[in-house]
């Protein structure tokens, strides 16, 4: 029996790398729903070459122009949140690949671990912004979470076989993005045509913005605590730009294991798939004739304050990582739209977890909550700035 996918966010970097792994084995692997939020036609596409059973579209205006786009063929055609929440839980689907963009991701992933689908996780917002909660969902409901990011698909790789070792650190590889070499001065003028050419990676605008700003490391650090359960001092980040060493763990014992691989997001989504085996896979290979200088820095937290801030977010911790999520995805909306500069989305983050109610034990209602309160400040901050 193949394996039946569902891929939330079908249409963005992941999902369309997702389905090239598919298309690739499609002996085991089949699409069994894909979603977009807005990428209409690029669904539609999606659905005529891969004929899953269910599609959806969450911004409901274009949900007629999909269905009408579909109608000769036999799949079910769906709009909104509660479609997504919903179709998660079908019972052919055996895994859900979360890759949607930012917090629209925790309600589904929620959905989808109470119904004991094995999640593929490439929707680092999920645990950002609910860790606590989603760990304890998962524990009670026995559901996996498999990682998909690049550098927690390393860090699970060199933990395989490794059970009852005891972690020392984990370390988690950045590349620093396009402006590693840039002064504050520079930085202050940096535009988002500059921010979106990320050196190494092929990604959605979101988070190419996010890796620029570092503020996508300080995301995969407060993940890391969450699905490796590791205190927040037990997580390092060093820069290395070649992108060539993913992630390491350090043992007790001092050894450290690292998992090297190209820079591309087909090897971690292939082995979420797959896992625990390995998969003959098409994508490149590390030529070692010509890769011989790999080279690693401290991050400079002064120039890429958002890594800073997430750090302080986790160690206060309750719902303090979900303001800053908000308050960031705001941010990186507004950078996107000229209307903030580079080194304002920092600024405009603090004020934001300065004003923000905070509480230490928060719900999932006390989460919806926060995440709207924060918009709202982050919104009036950038307003008024």
């Amino acid at each position: 029996m193949k394996k039946q996918i569902a891929i939330l966010g079908s249409t963005g970097s992941i999902g369309t790398q997702a389905l090239q792994v598919i298309e690739e084995h499609a002996d085991l692997y089949e699409a069994y729903a894909l979603t977009a939020n807005n990428r209409v036609d690029e669904l539609i596409a999606q659905a005529r070459k891969f004929m899953p059973e269910i599609v959806v579209i969450g911004n409901e205006s274009k949900y007629l122009q999909l269905k009408e786009a579909l109608a000769d063929l036999p799949i079910k055609v769906y709009t909104g949140e509660e479609a997504l929440c919903q179709i998660v839980a079908e019972q052919p689907v055996d895994m859900v690949l979360t890759a949607m963009v930012g917090y629209a991701g925790l309600r589904p992933t929620m959905n989808a671990i109470r119904a004991r689908k094995t999640i593929a996780l490439a929707n680092k917002e999920t645990l950002v912004v609910a860790g606590e909660l989603i760990n304890e969902l998962a524990r009670v409901n026995g559901t996996p979470i498999l990682p998909v990011d690049s550098e927690h698909s390393a860090v699970f790789q060199c933990l395989t076989g490794e059970v009852g070792n005891a972690i020392e650190k984990v370390i988690l590889t950045a590349s620093g993005g396009p402006f590693r070499t840039f002064t504050r001065e520079q930085l202050a003028t940096v535009t988002k045509e500059q921010a979106l050419r990320h050196p190494n990676w092929n990604m959605g605008a979101k988070i190419t913005i996010d890796s620029a700003s570092m503020m996508n490391k300080g995301f995969e650090v407060m993940e890391a605590k969450w699905l490796f359960g590791v205190r927040p001092d037990q997580i390092e980040v060093v820069v290395h730009p070649q992108s060539v060493i993913h992630s390491m763990v350090q043992f007790e014992d001092g050894a450290v294991k690292a998992q090297l691989g190209m820079p591309d997001m087909r090897l971690p989504i292939q082995y979420a798939f797959s896992y625990p085996d390995r998969l003959h896979a098409s994508f490149p290979r590390i030529d070692f004739r010509t890769c011989t200088n790999l080279t690693f820095e401290q991050p400079d937290t002064s120039r890429f304050r958002n890594l800073a801030l997430a750090y302080e977010a986790l160690h206060r911790g309750g719902n303090m990582p979900c303001i800053v999520n908000a308050a960031n995805e705001v941010c990186v909306a507004a950078f996107l739209h000229d209307r903030l500069s580079f080194l304002g989305m920092s600024d405009i983050i603090e004020r934001t977890m300065q004003r923000a109610s905070f509480i230490r034990k928060p719900s999932y209602e006390d989460y919806v909550a926060t995440d709207a309160e924060a918009r709202r400040i982050a919104e009036e901050s950038i307003a008024n700035n």
